[in-house]
């Protein structure tokens, strides 16, 4: 074989490993892009996910039924997955527990805006755990504090979960939790009415087909060297 030849033959071999290798990174952008694109058009309801806090020994997961999605002036089930480090379960008879609401903001000198008491609940895995039952007033941010202290001295430290609540509109708001509500749409609207909405889908369709753009872009340069 000539030496022309052998180079030419070599030239095409190289190329076409090269093109196989751009065909390989365009397949891996778009399927990065296209699961990131499936990821941001999930249904709201999947961004919820359980609450958990945890101190030096002791952990709680907080469950919020329905669906972990409170509406105001509905009641709504609330229970603890309260463990040991380990995931050993506390139940509420070896525990001295109480449960305090606040609306948001507030400050530490302010009273509970509700204080629900405790019943040993089945949920799950877990048996005897804390749960009660709280009709949030109106829509907003809320504060739920479980704090306690073993009944056995020794048993675990004494301990102060918070967990961050935001409570929807709900069919039967009280006339105060209406009232609210309606001042509150309306200020968000005088200010900007795309607001109120969260992000649209189509925006969110947007970022991701122009992430999609800049991508074939790069792959493209990349081909013409």
């Amino acid at each position: 074989m000539s030496p022309l030849l052998s180079r030419v033959n070599s030239t095409s071999f190289f190329s076409s490993v090269k093109k196989a290798e751009v065909r390989r990174q365009k397949a891996e952008f778009i399927g990065c892009n296209l699961i990131l694109l499936f990821v941001l058009l999930l249904p709201n309801s999947t961004a919820h996910a359980h609450k958990v806090q945890t101190t030096t020994d002791v952990g709680a997961t907080l469950h919020l039924e329905p669906n972990d999605n409170p509406r105001a002036g509905e009641a709504t089930k609330a229970w603890f997955a309260l463990t040991r480090r380990g995931g050993k379960v506390i139940p509420l008879t070896e525990c001295n527990c109480q449960l305090a609401v606040y609306a948001e903001p507030y400050s530490q000198k302010e009273p509970p805006l509700l204080e629900p008491s405790l019943q040993p609940v089945v949920a799950d895995k877990y048996k005897g755990i804390p749960g009660s039952e709280i009709t949030f007033p109106r829509p907003g941010a809320y504060l739920l504090q479980l704090s306690g202290k073993p009944k056995k001295e020794g048993s675990f430290q004494p301990f102060a979960l918070k967990f961050s609540v935001t409570v929807a509109a709900g069919s039967a708001n009280t006339e105060a939790g209406n009232a609210h509500n309606t001042q509150v749409q309306k200020s968000n609207t005088e200010v900007n009415p795309s607001q109120s909405q969260g992000t649209p889908i189509w925006a969110i369709a947007s970022l991701a087909l122009a992430a999609l753009g800049v991508s074939f872009a790069v792959l493209r340069s990349r081909s013409r060297d």
